[in-house]
């Protein structure tokens, strides 16, 4: 399995992945096909800048070609918060799951975060009820800090999401969580 950053030459797979997975996983996203499936393919390049300062970068997982999972990174720009990323996006197809793809994935996402100037931490949102999402984070090292309830709105159902966060820096052993979470 290949994973790589993507560029705007993968953005029509990119698009059909992620629409994909706005359609089965409409819980796990806080966008939905109707909003995103209209949009220009530019608008799809410009999520896959090649230029290494872009404010978001997208890996995916390449086998043969063919694009099976992807991951995303957000880089803050304000200066309070730039040392502050968020994962976004992440989503392997179901024929490809519980191959360790989303692992590699992810400990992907940590590394190119990790190479940013001044960043120190790593955040992202999981559906509450996700299981095997919430293992998978915090087995690389993610602690979960908060429940937003009412988070998104998937037709008439409301869903929580639970709030996780990962110290990168390389001062990380000089500072552990409360241990009250």
């Amino acid at each position: 399995m290949l994973i790589e950053r993507l560029s705007p030459c993968h953005a029509a797979d990119y698009r059909a992945l992620m629409l994909d997975a706005y359609a089965a996983c409409p819980e796990a996203f806080t966008s939905t096909v109707a909003e995103r499936e209209n949009l220009p393919l530019t608008w799809w390049e410009g999520r896959l800048s090649a230029d290494p300062a872009a404010d978001r970068l997208v890996l995916g997982a390449l086998d043969g070609g063919e694009l099976v999972g992807v991951v995303g990174l957000s880089f803050q720009s304000r200066e309070k918060t730039r040392h502050k990323t968020t994962i976004f996006g992440m989503y392997v197809r179901p024929r490809w799951r519980r191959r360790g793809i989303g692992r590699q994935l992810l400990l992907s996402a940590l590394a190119h975060a990790r190479e940013r100037p001044g960043v120190k931490a790593v955040q992202l949102t999981v559906t509450e009820g996700n299981a095997p999402a919430v293992a998978l984070y915090e087995s690389c090292g993610f602690v979960s800090f908060g429940v937003e309830p009412l988070a998104i709105a998937v037709g008439a159902q409301y869903l929580a999401k639970v709030h996780l966060w990962c110290r990168i820096d390389p001062d990380e052993r000089s500072w552990s969580p409360p241990a009250d979470g």
